[in-house]
């Protein structure tokens, strides 16, 4: 709202005309992750002992909504949960969880409040995400356990961590698929800002 669009928020259904009507009102699609894991069958793994909650009603609600996005040309925003979705749902897969299959000295599970940064990001230049950001070196928080491991297809790495952990993606064919692996709106900083306004804008565009 504070970047110029009127959130929608959907409810849990999965009527198939009623999900239809609901991407046909939109004019972009934000992915806003939470506190649950996505299902590793839809990536192909069986569960690891350390894999979290599972929500599958609201996995399979947010995969349709981007599965009609995507069709209807509509700009994405994955944010922390909805970035691993958009990287699952393009034939990716995730680590289940970090601290017992890529663990790093990084902290990827921050203590303190959403508004404080955990730790910076490095932004590949020439990306969409550095020219909304505008700057290479980002500082982000981090509340996330799991991560890419395998990018889906046409998916390119636009953020990193200094541990090598993808941090955001894009889909240069498209003029806005973004996500990002951390909580832009829980930060007040103007490249934070920036991330949203540019969804907005992108929507306003098309």
């Amino acid at each position: 709202a504070e970047a110029g669009g009127l959130p929608l928020i959907p409810p849990p259904i999965s009527d198939v005309a009623a999900l239809d009507q609901l991407a046909d009102l939109a004019d972009a699609l934000v992915l806003p992750g939470g506190a649950f894991d996505i299902d590793p069958a839809l990536y192909g793994e069986e569960r690891h002992e350390r894999c979290g909650e599972l929500k599958p009603e609201r996995t399979a609600l947010e995969r349709a909504l981007l599965e009609r996005a995507l069709a209807r040309g509509l700009p994405v925003l994955g944010v922390c949960g909805g970035m691993q979705l958009i990287n699952v749902e393009r034939g990716g897969a995730l680590w289940q969880d970090l601290s017992a299959q890529a663990p790093s000295p990084l902290q990827h599970q921050q203590a303190t409040a959403k508004d404080q940064p955990a730790h910076e990001v490095e932004v590949v230049s020439g990306t969409l995400l550095a020219r909304v950001v505008a700057t290479t070196t980002l500082p982000v928080n981090s509340t996330h356990h799991q991560a890419c491991k395998r990018l889906g297809a046409g998916l390119i790495v636009s953020a990193r961590a200094s541990d090598g952990l993808v941090e955001g993606i894009e889909d240069p064919s498209r003029p806005f698929l973004v996500g990002v692996q951390w909580h832009p709106e829980s930060m007040r900083e103007a490249p934070q800002r920036a991330i949203y306004r540019a969804l907005v804008e992108a929507a306003r565009v098309r």
